[in-house]
């Protein structure tokens, strides 16, 4: 394996790059690693937790000593785990005077209203002098209404969705990117983004956030700056150059006083940054206003290993935030970055965090829960299609966001999802990889009872919905038949 795939594979098993960048400089590949004792990797700079979780993260096979097995039984035996206790917070709505009045009459009438009708219909009514007469009028028009907007019995809601959103979605760019407010912000448009949201993709991708600002921060740029400069993510070559001297064995780390001030970094910060990084801690020395990392070998490879953990060192900011910058809107500043990391950002002092939108749907849905990521669902797809200046109605969507999220995870609209599950083999089969589902339906020996739409226009027979949803006999009168 190469050291690039290593590289690769070693941050996929969340190790840091900087501990990566260690290892390669001694092992090649993941087997190199696993076969390493835990000792070996302390000698090469990790710490014994680090070089623990390296050796467990690619599958080590050395057994510990029985001496150290001991200790950690003993330990685990007087330090026994406590599992963390969930409170669970239920906050119930309470109704005000006028919407506990309509409510009576809604009973009185005995009609059946969903709450959030006449809590609207109260909030238009507070503060006027509506007789009894004119809210049951109000309440029986309502629900008049509300009847008619009912879907029929037999009516098929998911084709109509699916043609709802499918025949606007032929009319949108393939690919478009708008600037969201601010220069070089890009954010993925059109039907790209509208196929990333229904294939709950991990990682969209064009990654951001938009971070309105609170208190101080809110009207003061400079402020603003400050909040913008602790979520970005600074590294050692955003605010300086890195010199090699192979004479000397050392890099020279040249700082632009511009460059620091704009990132409000002091010279101790970046000293005491660069002096935890691994590879190069305790080489680390200040000489007049640029930072000097002698090498404790005469190694050309040590140097460059040196540059490569260096170059890469993050100073101060969040991970994943790459750019932020701010955009004024209605006199308040906020914050557009490139990147997402919402557990992370709501936490910065100075951000509003109730009102944080991130593009990232399964990421919502890690931090907040499934309620907030089927809202956000809604919300990224109705902004598609509003940036595509295409008006389709909210319920055909608040429909396959309910359909992604009712498992209590988000699943994708394909065959890996949604369709995937479908219990109609010629369903499954006319979506994705046709002769795979057939023969597994004949081997297991799958009975496909034709209920949906897909398998009935398969077989060329009427859909059990709408007029296909009832049965006409007719019986022809013969003659000598009585009227």
């Amino acid at each position: 394996m190469a050291k690039k795939d290593t590289m690769k594979a070693l941050l996929n098993r969340s190790i840091s790059e900087e501990t990566a960048t260690l290892l390669l400089t001694k092992f090649s590949t993941l087997s190199d690693i696993a076969r390493a004792s835990e000792e070996e990797l302390v000698e090469l700079g990790l710490n014994e937790e680090e070089a623990k979780y390296v050796l467990s993260s690619v599958g080590s096979t050395t057994k510990k000593s029985t001496a150290s097995a001991t200790k950690s039984k003993k330990k685990k035996d007087e330090e026994p785990e406590v599992k963390a206790v969930m409170e669970e917070i239920t906050n119930f709505y309470t109704y005000n005077e006028t919407e506990l009045r309509l409510k009576g009459f809604m009973e009185k009438l005995e009609i059946k209203l969903p709450m959030k009708v006449i809590v609207d219909i109260a909030a238009r009514i507070e503060g006027h002098e509506v007789s009894d007469a004119k809210c049951k009028e109000l309440l029986t028009k309502a629900y008049d209404m509300y009847k008619r907007h009912m879907m029929d019995q037999n009516e098929s809601a998911g084709v109509m969705a699916a043609h709802s959103i499918g025949e606007p979605g032929t009319q949108m760019n393939m690919r478009t990117f708008h600037y969201a407010g601010v220069a070089n912000i890009n954010v993925t448009q059109g039907l790209p983004r509208l196929i990333e949201i229904v294939d709950a993709r991990r990682i969209p991708s064009t990654p951001s956030m938009d971070i309105p600002l609170e208190g101080i921060a809110a009207q003061d740029e400079s402020v603003a700056r400050l909040v913008a400069s602790n979520i970005e993510t600074t590294s050692i070559l955003d605010v300086a150059t890195i010199d090699t001297d192979i004479t000397n064995m050392t890099l020279i780390v040249r700082p632009d006083v511009r460059k620091m001030e704009d990132r409000h970094l002091e010279m101790d910060e970046l000293v005491d940054r660069l002096n935890k990084v691994k590879a190069v801690r305790g080489m680390v020395k200040l000489s007049g206003y640029d930072i000097v990392i002698q090498s404790d070998e005469p190694s050309y490879k040590k140097l460059q290993s040196m540059y490569d953990a260096v170059k890469t060192a993050k100073i101060k900011g969040i991970d994943g935030i790459n750019r932020a910058v701010l955009s004024k809107t209605e006199g308040y500043w906020k914050i557009v970055t490139e990147g997402s990391n919402l557990k992370e950002v709501l936490n910065v002092e100075g951000v509003d965090a109730p009102n944080v939108m991130t593009n990232s749907i399964l990421e919502v849905a890690d931090v907040l829960g499934i309620e907030a990521a089927r809202n956000s669902i809604i919300h990224e797809a109705m902004g598609t299609l509003g940036e595509a200046g295409l008006d389709v109605d909210i319920r055909h969507i608040m429909l396959v966001a309910d359909l992604m999220t009712n498992d209590g995870y988000v699943k994708a609209i394909g065959r890996h999802g949604v369709s995937g599950k479908k219990s109609s083999v010629l369903a499954r089969a006319a979506f994705e990889i046709t002769a795979a589902h057939l023969l597994h339906a004949a081997m297991v020996g799958e009975v496909d009872h034709l209920e949906g739409v897909t398998e009935n226009i398969i077989v060329g027979q009427p859909v059990t919905l709408g007029t296909g949803a009832v049965n006409l006999i007719y019986t022809p009168k013969k003659k000598g038949d009585k009227e």
